[in-house]
């Protein structure tokens, strides 16, 4: 059979000014790549000792030349052993300095390490939807894998099968997968604007295109905590002091597996997000809103007079249709400030004000 190329359609041709788009977006990331790239390291841990040891792997990032990692605390926590392999093969013991389960936060430091490479920590404020990012990382063993994508949204509140998490997070389409956790999501300039944490699995199956990393104002914060002080405060984030369920799902976040809880309400052992025992239901004919599971006694929650079984269904004015909606209003304020919210109880629309307080202190695992 001949060809008949006279049917065969030519590759269209990219326009001068796209192609030179395209090259200097390419090279930007090859520079990231060359600059950053030998900050991220793998962490090797082991947690436990015995026949019922667990080992895991995860990545973490360089913030310090003596040796400070910054990482997750689901990949370190209850580590009894930690290595980290650096790019270029090296390979040093380390130790944990501390953990923030709240946040997914904690720092490794290397010991006996020379002088290391450093990444910069960027101004995660400064972000904004559709920004090119680049994550890199060690998914499924493979070292030092690099993934592009886009910031796709911002302070999204997110919550898992151990709970919820205390800071929304930055959403990106950047793939991510096991071994990439604690590995930094970088900008276009090689800063760090946030610390890749998880994906969506929602039924337990993960997501495509649905990364979250933790902004790296937040790992700021809990870094210099550790650093400084070896306990983390979470001063200046605001306090309800409550549990809360989606209506529709008592049991789940839209999306995700677990219990959402607003930051500030201790979990209950065994029970993720604070939950105790069996979770009221929704009011009958309400279908939107945050469930109130559970309250905690003295918290400002308590104080204002919310009860466990009410629904909020709005927030200064904002409709609220579940409770990541609820904590994402939450957040745009500071302890003090008072917030209207309107809550349907006993089949009836109250307005309850509520003074915010201050997230308690906590004290660092290390």
């Amino acid at each position: 059979m001949m060809l008949d190329r006279q049917n065969v359609a030519e590759p269209d041709t990219i326009p001068a000014d796209d192609q030179a788009l395209l090259d200097a977006y390419s090279r930007a990331v090859i520079d990231v790549v060359d600059r950053v790239g030998p900050t991220v390291v793998r962490l090797d841990v082991r947690a436990g000792d015995g026949p019922r040891h667990r080992d895991g792997t995860g990545s973490g990032v360089i913030v310090a030349p003596d040796g400070l990692v910054l990482t997750n605390s689901h990949v370190v926590g209850g580590a009894t052993r930690v290595n980290v392999t650096t790019v270029d093969g090296r390979s040093f013991s380390a130790r944990v300095v501390g953990d923030d389960p709240d946040t997914d936060l904690a720092l490794v430091r290397i010991d006996s390490a020379d002088t290391l490479p450093a990444a910069t920590l960027g101004d995660s404020k400064r972000l904004k939807r559709g920004q090119l990012v680049i994550a890199i990382g060690n998914p499924f063993g493979f070292d030092h894998t690099l993934t592009t994508g886009v910031v796709s949204a911002l302070n999204r509140p997110v919550s898992e099968g151990q709970g919820s998490y205390s800071q929304p997070m930055v959403q990106t389409d950047a793939a991510i997968n096991p071994g990439n956790s604690g590995g930094p999501l970088l900008d276009i300039n090689g800063q760090v604007i946030g610390i890749t944490t998880l994906v969506a699995a929602p039924q337990g199956i993960p997501a495509q295109g649905l990364g979250f990393a933790v902004p790296a104002d937040t790992a700021k914060r809990i870094a210099d905590q550790l650093v400084q002080s070896g306990k983390v405060t979470h001063s200046g984030q605001p306090f309800m002091g409550v549990s809360l369920s989606d209506i529709n799902r008592p049991d789940t976040t839209p999306g995700f597996p677990g219990q959402p809880s607003v930051p500030g309400l201790p979990r209950i052992p065994g029970l993720p997000g604070g939950r105790r025992g069996q979770q009221p239901s929704a009011p009958s004919g309400v279908d939107h809103g945050a469930l109130i599971g559970d309250v905690q006694a003295g918290s400002p929650a308590a104080t204002a007079g919310i009860q466990i079984g009410d629904v909020i269904v709005n927030v200064d004015g904002f409709d609220i249709y579940n409770p990541d909606e609820l904590l994402a209003r939450l957040v745009l304020h500071k302890p003090g400030d008072q917030v209207a919210l309107t809550v349907i109880r006993g089949g009836q629309n109250v307005s309850v004000p509520l003074t915010l307080g201050e997230a308690p202190v906590q004290q660092a695992q290390a």
